[in-house]
């Protein structure tokens, strides 16, 4: 089977760099796969599950915000953060979900101190952070 090589690049480095079979990774407009020969384009890439198989091996990692492109070949995404679903720290993942919606809960009760667009980026991170690492 073709392979295509994945980047996957943080602000402190790349954390994948091999080739691979198949990339399914989460776009604001949708999650899509990409494949060997891929058409180029450019997406945006939300919060959420990055997945790629090589062989029998699935690997999963939650990433959040930032860019992908897709050209000869080769697939690279640059974003915030991104993290294997084993080094999650799950039990920190379960404060900091508690945290957010204690904040958002908060907000809807008036309470104009809590800005609600970071409470619910941090609700988002801290969901995408357990759901990546029920794929130990």
């Amino acid at each position: 089977m073709a392979q295509i090589a994945l980047e996957v690049v943080t602000p402190s480095g790349a954390v994948v760099s091999e080739d691979v079979d198949i990339v399914n990774a989460p776009g604001y407009g949708g999650d899509f796969g990409v494949l060997a020969n891929h058409a180029p384009f450019l997406s945006t890439i939300k919060t959420g599950i990055l997945s790629y198989e090589k062989g029998k091996k699935r690997e999963h990692l939650m990433v959040s915000g930032g860019f992908c492109e897709v050209s000869n070949n080769k697939i690279t995404f640059l974003v915030e953060s991104a993290e294997f679903g084993y080094q999650i720290d799950v039990e920190r993942a379960m404060r900091a979900k508690e945290r957010a919606e204690k904040r958002l809960a908060q907000a809807s009760s008036h309470d104009d101190s809590i800005n609600v667009a970071r409470a619910e980026s941090a609700l988002r991170r801290a969901i995408m952070r357990l759901k990546a690492a029920e794929f130990k």
